[in-house]
């Protein structure tokens, strides 16, 4: 599937990065199955883990493949979305205080 690549091409792609195919259908000589596989799958946003788990395919060797997709402008990836962060202790504290009163 990979050629006998351990590492991808695109070193920033971790189980948490969001890809999804590119809107334009990429030229599709020299793709492994896998890859097409991959571009069915992530027609909408979709996790490089979740995209390893649904197809059955290692981690190492999604990252590897999706490298190969995002190299030929087939797919476009981008880190996840920052969660909200976390109120600060004090304003926890006052929640609790709040909701022992009653």
């Amino acid at each position: 599937m990979t050629g006998g690549r351990t590492r991808p091409v695109q070193s920033q792609l971790d189980m948490i990065t969001v890809v999804v195919a590119a809107r334009r259908p990429p030229e599709t000589t020299g793709l492994e199955p896998e890859h097409l596989e991959i571009l069915d799958l992530c027609t909408s946003p979709v996790s490089v883990a979740e995209v390893s788990a649904r197809l059955d395919i290692p981690l190492t060797v999604v990252k590897v493949l999706v490298s190969d997709l995002i190299a030929r402008g087939a797919m476009l990836a981008r880190a996840p979305l920052p969660t909200a962060q976390l109120p600060e202790k004090h304003v926890l504290q006052a929640v609790l205080d709040g909701i022992r009163r009653l």
